[in-house]
């Protein structure tokens, strides 16, 4: 129950998260706003662990997990997003940066030995099916060279994301991820800053409201709380069952982007969410039965 919780609550955070970041990020540049929603979310940790008595510096065993997690999950996912946010509509973003399963599928199966049982696999093929129609690349703009790499760039931070998902999965813990949260978050930001004032100098906040509230969003709820339940349920659920139920929340940053930024939600649009919603209900249905099935 637990898990199912916290994915609920990740569905709704990042998937209305997806237009606000791009609404912060026409008040400051990509990296920047990377580097402050990671300083915002080390911080809020901080101010949580500090007077629960379990502020820690985290264990060498843990070391591995904590740089993958850093490096990818954390600075290159969100660089790459960022970056590619500026050029590309929020809800198609969404869409392409949780094309995740498609590399955890076969990962999975390959690297921690996750069955695919045929009852998953219909459910992975229906969701990746509603990813295709929503992403309809017989409409795109191919000699866009610039929109086509923004693209390129929202694959690629699924393919990272993909990989610490499994790195999570296959990983012997020594502490929980509520303890190791700031630091990876700390690692992150590390790579993400230096990137941010070699290539973008100094940060150029204009200040406005809009900006302080988006990464307000950003730092508490988006980074701190939602990275540490996503690692959370990474660990409770099989990774292939996670990275398919997350599906939704491209579904959800297809609609808030529509409320939010007034983007279309088109007849592919609502029909790519009936797909992705069939295949997480299928995953679903088939992981509680075969829990319910005697050993």
């Amino acid at each position: 129950m637990r898990a199912v919780i916290l994915l609920a609550l990740l569905v709704l955070v990042w998937g209305c998260n997806w237009p606000i970041m791009k609404i912060g990020l026409a008040h400051i540049q990509p990296l920047w706003f990377c580097a402050f929603r990671l300083g915002l979310g080390a911080l809020s940790m901080f101010v949580i662990l500090v007077p629960l008595g379990r502020l820690r510096l985290p264990p060498r065993g843990d070391w591995p997990v904590l740089a993958s997690l850093g490096l990818l999950n954390m600075a290159a996912y969100l660089v790459l997003s960022n970056l590619a946010l500026l050029v590309v509509p929020a809800g198609r973003s969404a869409i392409l940066a949780y094309t995740t399963p498609l590399w955890v599928a076969p990962g999975a199966a390959l690297f921690l030995g996750e069955k695919l049982t045929r009852g998953r696999l219909a459910g992975v093929l229906l969701g990746l099916g509603g990813i295709l129609v929503l992403f309809n690349p017989l409409s795109f703009d191919w000699s866009n060279g610039e929109l086509v790499i923004a693209n390129l760039m929202l694959l690629a931070a699924a393919l990272v994301w993909a990989a610490a998902i499994l790195h999570v999965r296959g990983h012997r813990w020594c502490s929980s991820p509520l303890d190791l949260a700031p630091w990876q978050m700390l690692v992150g930001l590390v790579p993400v800053t230096a990137a941010a004032a070699i290539f973008e100098g100094a940060p150029r906040p204009d200040g406005s409201f809009e900006l302080a509230w988006t990464l307000a969003y950003n730092g508490t709820l988006a980074t701190a709380f939602a990275f540490w339940a996503a690692v959370t349920v990474n660990r409770l659920l099989p990774a292939l069952t996670v990275s398919l139920s997350f599906l939704c929340i491209p579904a959800a940053g297809l609609v808030f982007s529509s409320l939010l930024l007034g983007e279309g939600l088109t007849l592919t649009n609502i029909a790519g969410l009936l797909l992705i919603a069939g295949g997480v209900g299928l995953v679903a249905l088939v992981g509680a039965r075969e829990r319910r099935a005697p050993s």
